[in-house]
This record gives C-alpha cells, sequence and structure tokens, in this order.
C-alpha cells in the first residue's frame, strides 16, 4: 500500500509538472493588435494539395478569411491553384490585403499558367494584392536555374503596377545575389527550428533578429521582408529545438514585439495548422498554425495561461488510473499462488506502475498527433498497447516467479512453445515492442530527419521487460538468435542516432537509452534446447 501511495504522489507530481502553465507579457494573438501578416493555405481534414483535383469550396475559405480578419491585416498565399484564386475576391469582402504568391517549380508551362492567373488577379483587384511573390524556394529546391528565375521576376514587373519579390530561406539569398537586382524588395525566411545548426527556443528570436541585420547589410537599398518565421508547438526535437506549445507561443510573442519595437515587417507561418505537410516533413511540418485545424480556433487565446497538457488532470487521472490496474495484477496473481516475493519484485512493480501512469498521458498525445495514415496509426496503436500490457503482464510475471519468454516459445516448434495464455501474452508483447523499436532504429539510421522518438511508450514497454530479466532471469539455456540479432541491431542504432542527433537532443538520448536497455534485455534470454 505505501508503494501504491508512492506511486500515485509521483504520477501527479509529474503531471503537476508538466502542466505548469506560462503566461506571456505579450499574447501571441492580440486582436487589439492585430498581425501585419499571415501565411494562409484553406485545406481542412483529408483535403491536400498534393492531390491536384483538389478545390477548396470558396465557401471553405470565406469562413477562414472572415476568422483571420479579425487578428491580421493581410494574408499571404503560395499558388493560385485548389481554388486559392478565390482568395482576392474574398479577402476584399471583409477587409484583408494579399501579399499573392505564385508557384514556380520545373513546369515552364504550369509557371506561365500560374504567372498569368496572377497578373489578372492583380490587375483585377488592385487595392486587395499589395505584391506578388514570384516563387517560393524554388533555388533551394533546384526547380529553376537563377538566371530563369530572375528572367521570370523582372518579366513579371513589367506586367504589373505593384512591387514585386521572391522567397527563399535567408542563406540561398547570399548565394544568389542576381535575384536582389531583379526585386522590388527582398523576401526572407528564417526559421530557427530548420536552420542547419537549430537555435533553441528560448533564442530563436534574437536569432531572427540576427538575421534580418545581416541581410540588411547585405542588401542595403532595400527592404528587408521577413516572409516566413514561427514556431511548431508538435513534432520532434532538433538538436536543442523543442517543438511545443509554449515554445511556440513565446517564440512568435517575442518575434511580434521585436517587430515592433524595431518597426520590421514579418508574415508568421501559418495561420492554421496544416496535418497535410506530415506526408513531406513529418509531424513537425503540420503543426506551425496559430489556429487549430480540427476546431479551428486560437491555440492561445489572449488572457489564458499556455500549458503543453490543456487537460492534463484526465491524463493524471488516466495515469492514476493505469498504475492501480498494475498493482491491482500483482495482488492478483498473489491471491491465486499464496507465497512472498522479494521485495525488490515490489519496487520493480512500483516502478513499473509510475512509470506507466507517468507516461500515459504523453504517449496518448503523442499518438494523437504523430499518427499519420492507415500505417501509422497501426504502429504507434501497437506501440501503445505494448506499453500499457507490459507492465501489467509483467507484474503477473514477477509475482509468479517466470521469467519474460523468448520468440520461440510464441513462434517456435509446436512442442516448446508457451502453454499459458498470460506467457504468450507477455511474449507477443515483447515481440510488438521489439519490432517496432527495430523499426524506428532503422529509420533514425537511414532517414532520420523527419521521424518522431517514441520515448513515452517505448518507456512503458521496455522498462518493465528490463526489470522483469533482471529479477526473474533464466540461469541457463542457450541464447536465442534472433533475441542476438535484434539486441545488436538495437544497440547499433542506438549508438548511431546519440551520435547522429547531438547530445543536446533529450528526445534522441531518451529513446537511445531504451534501445540499449531493451538490447540488453534481448541479450540475456536464454532459451531450452528443444530436442530434435
Amino acid at each position: 500500500m505505501a508503494l501504491l501511495l508512492v506511486s500515485l504522489s509521483t504520477i501527479a507530481a509529474v503531471w503537476w509538472w508538466l502542466a505548469i502553465p506560462v503566461t506571456l507579457t505579450r499574447a501571441p494573438i492580440d486582436p487589439a493588435a492585430k498581425l501585419l501578416c499571415v501565411s494562409y493555405a484553406p485545406f481542412r481534414d483529408a483535403q491536400t494539395p498534393l492531390v491536384p483535383t483538389t478545390q477548396i469550396p470558396p465557401e471553405q475559405i470565406a469562413q477562414d478569411l472572415e476568422q483571420l480578419a479579425k487578428i491580421s491585416n493581410c494574408v499571404r498565399t503560395y499558388s493560385i491553384e485548389n481554388g486559392l484564386d478565390r482568395v482576392p475576391e474574398l479577402a476584399a469582402k471583409v477587409g484583408l490585403k494579399v501579399i499573392q504568391g505564385i508557384w514556380l517549380g520545373s513546369n515552364r508551362l504550369k509557371n506561365l499558367a500560374q504567372i498569368s492567373t496572377a497578373v489578372a488577379l492583380a490587375k483585377e483587384y488592385p487595392g486587395v494584392i499589395t505584391s506578388l511573390v514570384v516563387g517560393n524556394e524554388v533555388l533551394l529546391r533546384g526547380e529553376m536555374t537563377t538566371s530563369d528565375l530572375a528572367a521570370t521576376i523582372r518579366s513579371v514587373k513589367a506586367q504589373v503596377a505593384i512591387p514585386v519579390t521572391y522567397a527563399d530561406v535567408w542563406e540561398y539569398w547570399l548565394r544568389n545575389r542576381e535575384i536582389y537586382e531583379a526585386v522590388d524588395f527582398v523576401t526572407i525566411h528564417i526559421l530557427p527550428y530548420w536552420e542547419d545548426f537549430p537555435i533553441r527556443a528560448k533564442y530563436a528570436a534574437a536569432h531572427v533578429d540576427a538575421i534580418r541585420k545581416r541581410m540588411a547589410a547585405a542588401f542595403p537599398a532595400k527592404e528587408i521582408l521577413i516572409g516566413e518565421t514561427g514556431w511548431p508547438s508538435v513534432g520532434r526535437m532538433r538538436d536543442s529545438a523543442l517543438p511545443s506549445r509554449t515554445n511556440q507561443a513565446r517564440v512568435v510573442s517575442e518575434i511580434l514585439e521585436l517587430a515592433k519595437n524595431e518597426n520590421f515587417r514579418v508574415n508568421l507561418i501559418e495561420a492554421y495548422d496544416q496535418p497535410w505537410k506530415r506526408q513531406l516533413e513529418g509531424t513537425v511540418g503540420g503543426y506551425w498554425g496559430l489556429i487549430d485545424s480540427v476546431q479551428r480556433a486560437l491555440k492561445y487565446p489572449p488572457g489564458e495561461p499556455i500549458s503543453n497538457y490543456p487537460f492534463w488532470k484526465l491524463q493524471m487521472a488516466s495515469g492514476m488510473a493505469i498504475s492501480i490496474l498494475v498493482f491491482g495484477a500483482a495482488l492478483l496473481t498473489l491471491r491465486r499462488r499464496p507465497w512472498t516475493p522479494r521485495f525488490l519484485s515490489w519496487v520493480a512493480v512500483a516502478v513499473s506502475a509510475t512509470a506507466a501512469g507517468s507516461l500515459l498521458g504523453v504517449a496518448g498525445d503523442k499518438l494523437f498527433y504523430e499518427g499519420y495514415g492507415f500505417g501509422g496509426w497501426v504502429k504507434w496503436s501497437l506501440l501503445l498497447a505494448a506499453g500499457m500490457a507490459a507492465p501489467l503482464l509483467s507484474a503477473n510475471a514477477l509475482m509468479s516467479g517466470r521469467a519474460l519468454p523468448t520468440f520461440l516459445e510464441l513462434i517456435g516448434p509446436r512442442e516448446g512453445r508457451a502453454r499459458s495464455v498470460l506467457t504468450m501474452a507477455l511474449g507477443l508483447t515483447l515481440i510488438v515492442t521489439t519490432v517496432i523499436a527495430a523499426e524506428t532504429a532503422l529509420g533514425f539510421t537511414f532517414d532520420p530527419r523527419y521521424r518522431d522518438f517514441p520515448y513515452a511508450a517505448l518507456t512503458m514497454a521496455v522498462l518493465p521487460f528490463w526489470m522483469l530479466m533482471l529479477l526473474n532471469r533464466p540461469q541457463s539455456g542457450t541464447r536465442p538468435a534472433a533475441e542476438a540479432a535484434f539486441a545488436g541491431l538495437l544497440v547499433g542504432g542506438a549508438l548511431f542516432t546519440a551520435v547522429n542527433e547531438g547530445p543536446d537532443n533529450w528526445q534522441s538520448l531518451w529513446t537511445c537509452a531504451l534501445y540499449l536497455l531493451l538490447g540488453v534485455t534481448l541479450w540475456q534470454a536464454r532459451g531450452a534446447q528443444i530436442p530434435k
């Protein structure tokens, strides 16, 4: 009972700490001080521009612009496709200005069609469209040469009476100075999270200001517009750059305050979360919005404290419930098999219950945001299910004196398979955890940039397995080949990932520690020799 109370108290303390709100001196979004401009894409739910036939109804765009007119003076668009050619017309009705984008790529015919439509819109809505952005990061993507882009910009300038610019990451302006001569003003993207050497959130605003001043010194004769800047609210860490709700609110607030004090123009990315971007940029790509994509509500209403876990009380309660269940599983096992287990076995149960209770809400939160597509939802749901089952089944095994089963006891020859349902369930949970851990370890080795770290659910599963192996380790038998192979893979993946991600990424270090722990657990496995 004392260990249960310690577990519940720890879970409560952890969730109180995780949910500590921040109150900013300047609200990220304040209707009394509208934004200068914000990037706008209208896609909701399953809508995506990656499907060329997608057409957004004008009524949907009108709803969005009516909402945005309450917090911003302007919207920036990137294309005239998918129904976005209606934005200037609808923006005029709610008093919004438009920085009209022209999407350029490697297809010259599509480029000409984009330009023709955008030029016509600029002439039709001269009081709405304030400037044209001819191309967005097309040099970064390598889809046009500098000379072709400069010629395209000059061609557009000759057809309109409003300022014309080009938008790209700030380094590409320094590498392609020919573009500077062609534009009326310079539009740069400064995204501290995506820098080659990512910037910690607390230094993001200072970084934006330093880059802006550097660009102003490099291009002194023309205005510098920060065409994109912001911070993600969800996603994986890059070095010390941590996406979170509080960090997003803080970075946006500090950049806007800086722009006000130093009198420079800034366009925030972006108005609404765009979940479709997860297909291209991972989880983090979909959550740069100031407004939630599902509820279409401000993430940070003025005057309200900002927490990374707004539903922390529910998450804490669910964590306490699973902790009680784990202790209940241990007690129920003793009632059916009365004997006195070692005190260390109870400590292992308490640690498993506390870890599961502390991390269940975090793991559920990660599943909600990181599950993308059928495969993504299945994988992360299975890992979370394993994370919930592992402490329950391991508590039963700890109290029964049983060892962690080997893979062969579940999927090996019939004569060597386990006959206990609970042993089979424990073995299946171990296999699911191992396979998903191995898949993610390989992903971090060969294609890591957009992958999320599954530290929460993986901890819930791996910790009980390790303690079960530590306390109820088989004393004899041979090391199974499958477990040995997975152990080697996990240890190798952990070492590579830890070095590749760097020492400042605690999500990476935590996940790598779990790979090592699971690898050690699998390496210690021993199976009985099956007679031939």
